[in-house]
């Protein structure tokens, strides 16, 4: 009898352990991504953040926020990252007139600092990660609330501050 306790407790121990290993394979932590940002221009110190670097950081929720489109219908949505103004710090940024967004694809925006307001550098839309649900819009974009969605500028490179 005791021998059967033994190998009951042992097979409920394997099993705690095989769902608490998978639990942590599903645990919602940043997706491995080869992805860097950095800041440039006119900045004390530039900087380049790789993804992890990104996911690490303390990260901003834009709720509720319209996302105009220039086709389509507009929509509302959701975002997190972390934000412009803090990344911005990091490199000593004080005061700036405009920044350039550059893509990879070489697609460049430059937006005054008035538009800036709350923007983020974002890894997730409505909550899920850029990286794994519309890689080819990320992983990382630039989301600027208070401008049109063209000139959100995904799969982010650089951030070129122009004073």
């Amino acid at each position: 009898m005791e021998e059967s306790m033994k190998k009951q407790t042992w097979l409920a121990l394997v099993f705690v352990l095989v769902i608490l290993l998978s639990l942590s394979a599903c645990g919602g932590g940043a997706p491995k991504v080869d992805w860097d940002l950095t800041i440039s221009g006119d900045v004390d110190s530039p900087l380049t953040f790789s993804y992890q670097d990104l996911a690490a950081m303390d990260q901003v929720d834009l709720t509720e926020i319209l996302m105009e489109k220039t086709t389509g219908e507009d929509e509302v949505t959701s975002w997190s990252g972390v934000s412009l103004d803090s990344l911005l710090a990091l490199a000593g940024v004080d005061d700036f007139s405009t920044i350039t967004a550059l893509a990879e694809d070489g697609y460049a925006v430059e937006m005054a600092a008035g538009d800036l307001n709350n923007a983020i550098v974002a890894l997730k839309d409505g909550g899920e990660w850029i990286a794994e649900v519309t890689p080819d819009k990320g992983p990382i974009r630039l989301v600027t609330p208070d401008t049109p969605a063209n000139r959100w500028v995904f799969q982010i490179t650089e951030i070129q501050v122009n004073q």
